[in-house]
């Protein structure tokens, strides 16, 4: 027989109420749907993007429905993780939930990709993952309790699990390694209270996809079995899904939220 003592209350599984957060490229694309889905669940976010004029401009129109703080800055660079860092600890006590959406892309022909684009994309994509989560780890540790840990999610791509069709040479690999990193973070901060998961989204409106969904979205929809990019609200529940007590026993996995696309 079941132990009933320890009934579930399904709204409190699935909540993040009074949590703190920090998504990283938060002011569009699945940062912004991340954010935003975050903020309606009651969680207190603080958003990082590059541009100071659209991190605050957002963080207003975000300000609205909850809680949400601007804190601009360049991730790519150990100038912009330290004062991200910095901040967040004048700030709060404690870190509930890390999400590390910041990302770059560069596409361009194979005989003649740049070097200078590689390491932009390898630098924002993967290195700024590994030193901005590690920088944080203190104040994670702190928001940890026992049976909800503090959550570090990373932004992968079904790109770093299937070879892409167009000529991105370092972001399919970056993806890869993000998932990569995922799993060693995740033994190494499970003990210390700390899961860390992936989500590799297929097509979503961004910046990043926007030449994509304008030239070949009629082809993307085609070729997922649910016939559809994915909507904010697909990748805000996934996101809420790892942030909860409901995805406390997840660690090191790499979830796609792409209708299918990647099995295909």
């Amino acid at each position: 027989m079941s132990d009933h003592s320890h009934a579930i209350n399904v709204q409190d599984l699935f909540s993040i109420r009074g949590k703190i957060a920090l998504v990283t490229g938060g002011s569009r694309g699945i940062g912004l749907m991340i954010a935003q889905g975050f903020i309606e669940a009651g969680a207190k976010v603080y958003i990082s993007s590059r541009k100071k004029e659209v991190c605050d401009r957002v963080a207003d129109e975000l300000s609205a429905i909850g809680q949400c703080v601007s804190i601009p800055a360049d991730l790519s660079t150990e100038d912009g993780r330290q004062h991200l860092v910095h901040a967040v600890v004048e700030k709060e006590k404690a870190l509930h939930i890390l999400v590390n959406n910041a990302g770059a892309a560069w596409g361009a022909p194979l005989d003649e990709y740049p070097e200078s684009g590689w390491d932009k994309v390898m630098d924002t994509n993967v290195k700024s993952i590994f030193f901005l989560t590690r920088d944080l780890i203190p104040l994670l540790e702190k928001a940890a309790s026992p049976g909800d840990p503090a959550r570090v999610i990373n932004v992968g791509s079904i790109d770093g699990l299937k070879v892409p069709s167009v000529e991105n040479y370092a972001y399919a690999p970056s993806k890869a390694a993000v998932h990569h990193l995922t799993r060693v973070l995740a033994v190494r901060l499970g003990p210390r209270g700390i899961t860390v998961n992936a989500i590799a989204p297929g097509p979503f409106e961004s910046q990043m996809t926007k030449w994509m969904l304008e030239n070949f979205q009629e082809k993307i929809e085609a070729d997922c079995p649910l016939g559809r990019i994915g909507s904010p609200s697909d990748m805000a529940g996934i996101a809420i899904y790892l942030a909860s007590r409901a995805g406390a026993y997840v660690n090191g996995v790499t979830i796609p939220v792409d209708g299918g696309i990647c099995i295909t």
